[in-house]
C-alpha cells in the first residue's frame, strides 16, 4: 500500500451530502460506520497528543477490511507519518508551512519493521524462508 503526502491546499473536506467521503469524528465507533459506497474516510488529529485516529484506522483496515483511502487530517506531524502508514492510513494532509520533502525523508528512514502491522500483517520472521 502506498502512502501519499498532501499539502494542506490539496485537501478538500467532504462535501455536504457526499456519501463517498466520510469525516469520522474521533469519538465515533469505527466498527459501526456503514461502509457501503464509501471511497475515502478522513480521520482527524485535533492535536498531536490525541491518537484515537490511529486506532480507528487500524480497526477500519484490519477488522472492517476497508480498502479505500484513509486520510489523516488536522495536527499531522511528520514524525508520526510512519506510524500512520503502519496503522492503515493511505494519505496524510500536512499542516500549512510543513515541507513535503522533510515528510518524504521521514517515510524513507525505515526500510522495514520486525513487528506486523496493518500494512504487513505478518511479522518479519514469518516472511523469511
Amino acid at each position: 500500500m502506498s502512502f501519499q503526502i498532501l499539502a494542506s491546499q490539496a485537501h478538500t473536506a467532504p462535501a455536504e451530502g457526499d456519501s463517498a467521503v466520510v469525516a469520522l469524528p474521533n469519538d465515533a465507533d469505527a466498527l459501526a460506520l456503514p461502509l457501503d459506497g464509501v471511497a475515502r474516510i478522513d480521520l482527524h488529529f485535533p492535536n498531536f497528543t490525541d491518537g484515537r485516529a490511529f486506532s480507528q484506522a487500524y480497526l477500519l483496515r484490519l477488522r472492517r477490511k476497508f480498502a479505500g483511502e484513509i486520510r489523516a487530517t488536522g495536527d499531522v506531524l511528520i514524525d508520526q507519518l510512519v506510524q500512520m502508514q503502519r496503522t492503515g492510513f493511505s494519505s496524510a494532509v500536512l499542516k500549512e508551512g510543513v515541507d513535503a520533502a522533510d515528510a518524504q525523508r521521514q517515510l524513507a528512514r525505515f526500510q522495514g519493521f520486525y513487528q506486523a502491522d496493518a500494512v504487513q500483517t505478518q511479522p518479519l520472521f514469518a516472511l523469511v524462508p
